[in-house]
């Protein structure tokens, strides 16, 4: 039986949250360049792989259409408040209220990279886990779709954020950090997101008053 109105709201909003908050974090540690085995890549390899595994569970509980909805609205809101964030705490340090008021166009480029790289990875993490989610085997699902949908979107995210850019070593090594960073989310995301989404899955089947028409 399809969820209650009033807890998909619920549902809804928590979700958005979550997406922003990954957004804006993953925004902050981009910015911070960290050498893992002599290669270079960021903090942010680290932190948004848990947007996939929140979209994931979001179109296997809740359907595709209720998916799309969560990346519609926060769209916008994570943009805004993203290039707050970075433009105040621009590479790691505290630059003050004052910033706010100054046009930054390296931190712009980072907030509109974010975006592009978020709506096109994550309408593609969408229709791959759509299509594959009905197999017998769980894991394909949520496996196939990551992958494809972090090669997108990282690299939609660091050549449209750092290709040309004025922080001359991002501008000098962002196809590396790029392809480290996508090597590291997929690790990341095979090794302990797909198994922890198995696990959410199976808690949350448990917990919520109804299963959704489209499970």
């Amino acid at each position: 039986m399809p969820l209650p109105t009033l807890a998909v709201q619920r549902a809804l909003a928590v979700l958005i949250a979550f997406h922003i908050l990954i957004i804006i974090a993953s925004n902050y540690l981009v910015q911070i360049p960290v050498s893992l085995f002599g290669w270079h890549t960021t903090w942010g390899a680290f932190s948004f792989p848990f947007i996939f595994l929140a979209t994931d569970l979001t179109v296997r509980l809740l359907g595709k259409q209720v998916a799309r909805r969560v990346i519609a609205r926060v769209m916008l809101p994570a943009l805004l408040v993203s290039y707050g964030v970075s433009v105040l705490f621009q590479e790691g340090t505290y630059r003050g209220v004052a910033a706010l008021l100054e046009f930054n166009d390296f931190v712009l480029r980072i907030s509109l990279a974010s975006f592009a790289a978020y709506v096109v990875g994550q309408w593609l993490d969408i229709q791959v886990f759509d299509r594959l989610r009905r197999l017998r085997q769980w894991w394909v699902a949520p496996a196939a779709s990551t992958t494809l949908g972090t090669l997108v979107d990282t690299f939609v995210f660091f050549s449209v954020a750092f290709w040309n850019s004025s922080n001359a070593f991002m501008a000098a090594n962002w196809v590396e950090i790029a392809a480290v960073d996508y090597v590291i989310k997929l690790a990341i995301s095979l090794a302990l997101f797909v198994p922890l989404y198995g696990m959410l899955l199976n808690a949350l089947m448990r917990l919520l008053p109804g299963r959704p028409a489209t499970v």
